[in-house]
């Protein structure tokens, strides 16, 4: 009793107030399922669900007049489990792929329900906010039933959250584990229903799978901690039932299911292209970072070249030999230089035409050709390749070896002075070369 007090103090007496708890529901409930339908890339799965709870949907309309929700939301369940079900069991009987099991389960019971329904069309007459959603349409019963679900749905969730995790990622590990995979998994289909029926009046059948996956595949770009992605997924999904739910009920001609739809792909389109590290942004300024990086070090590579060919007789080269060296013009050896100079591994001569490196400068040409040198040493005497088929492959190496790798490479070809083409191999205590 004091439980359905506590429950009617929370719902609002507004119907914008109720559209609201009713948003944030759904955007939790589909949001901490979300993270498991995409780690175990199932996003079919939702979708399949979500239509095969519609006979179940009908059902409860028919034969409950006084339109009950617990009566139709256990008759969705049911419909969605035995779904499921049916899936899980087509893939375990014949050689049919979980996408091939889950179109022919999509297709039978929505195409069933939908028959049921359109013989029915005078008990089935609200149909069409499960179809297609409708957040205003949520009364008082409705909003129970949703709080009671969801608290179920995240505690469950929190309990089971490790075993549920481990099952998503590998099950044969977890049966080494000692997890009981099948119950797990049967728990997870049984939650992914409960989560799929609580987000039916708001968004509707049709699309209730994308409140399953995009919060999520948002929340999956930002992060690789599955704590915070599962937080961030429910709290994309709160803002997205938000922001939908109040634009749909302020605005006329705006359905539900699709506006909170397009409210979470906005989402998911900001972190596509704004997330630190996933983004579309930032892997593009990473790469033009690393191409730019490639570029110094190929540069103070060939200015160490030249000086190797000439003895080290000299400390200064000049642009138009470097221009050669790169088979490029002078005037882009001198760009490539400013870019050096900025980086303060170059020193301009005073009139301008010839560069000589400090010593940060000669200790990263050095590394770069220390790098390629051991590579091309280790693929012709451990790999066997020919000494004239190593230079391409080293050329691309050579800037991504790190200190470790170098370190066991050295050790592993015993600490070699020549390479291949018995050319000397910078020592790493030698940061800057004797000038004769």
């Amino acid at each position: 009793m004091d439980f359905l007090i506590l429950l009617d103090f929370l719902i609002p007496a507004t119907g914008a107030g109720k559209a609201i708890l009713a948003a944030v529901l759904l955007g939790a409930g589909s949001g901490l399922l979300g993270s498991f339908v995409v780690l175990r890339r199932m996003a079919l799965m939702g979708d399949a669900i979500s239509h095969a709870v519609l006979p179940g949907v009908v059902a409860g309309l028919i034969y409950s007049p006084e339109r009950s929700p617990v009566f139709i939301f256990l008759c969705a369940a049911t419909a969605g489990v035995l779904g499921a079900g049916l899936v899980r069991a087509m893939m375990a009987t014949t050689r049919l792929k979980s996408d091939t099991a889950l179109g022919i389960v999509l297709a039978f019971f929505f195409a069933f329900g939908i028959m049921w329904q359109s013989r029915n069309q005078e008990s089935t007459a609200g149909v069409m906010n499960f179809l297609f959603g409708n957040i205003g349409a949520i009364n008082a019963d409705d909003l129970r039933m949703m709080i009671i679900a969801t608290v179920c749905l995240c505690t469950v969730v929190f309990i089971l959250k490790r075993p549920l995790l481990v099952v998503s990622f590998d099950e044969g590990f977890s049966r080494g584990l000692g997890y009981p995979v099948r119950i797990l998994n049967a728990v997870f289909y049984f939650l992914l229903t409960f989560s799929v029926v609580v987000a039916l009046q708001a968004v509707g059948v049709v699309l209730v799978s994308a409140m399953l996956v995009t919060p999520a595949a948002a929340a999956y770009l930002l992060t690789d901690r599955f704590g915070k992605m599962l937080l961030l997924s429910m709290a994309f999904g709160v803002f997205s039932g938000v922001v939908g739910g109040v634009v749909s009920a302020n605005i006329n001609g705006m359905p539900t299911g699709p506006v909170i739809t397009l409210a979470a792909t906005a989402v998911f389109a900001a972190t596509y292209f704004l997330a630190p590290q996933h983004g579309v942004l930032a892997k593009l300024f990473r790469k033009v970072r690393r191409r730019r990086r490639v570029h110094r070090e190929n540069t103070l590579k060939a200015i160490y070249q030249i000086q190797e060919a000439g003895g080290f007789s000299y400390d200064h080269v000049s642009l138009i030999e470097l221009a050669r060296k790169r088979r490029h013009t002078e005037d882009h050896a001198r760009k490539e230089c400013a870019e050096l100079l900025r980086h303060g591994f170059v020193e301009l001569s005073s009139d301008g035409h010839a560069v000589s490196l400090t010593t940060p400068g000669w200790k990263r040409a050095m590394e770069m050709v220390r790098n390629h040198r051991l590579w091309e040493l280790y693929l012709t005497n451990e790999a066997n390749y020919a000494d004239d088929h190593v230079h391409e492959d080293a050329e691309k190496i050579e800037h991504i070896l790190g200190v470790n790798t170098v370190r066991q490479l050295e050790q592993d070809l015993d600490f070699p002075e020549l390479d291949p083409h018995g050319k000397p191999i910078p020592q790493p205590q030698l940061i800057v070369p004797p000038i004769a």
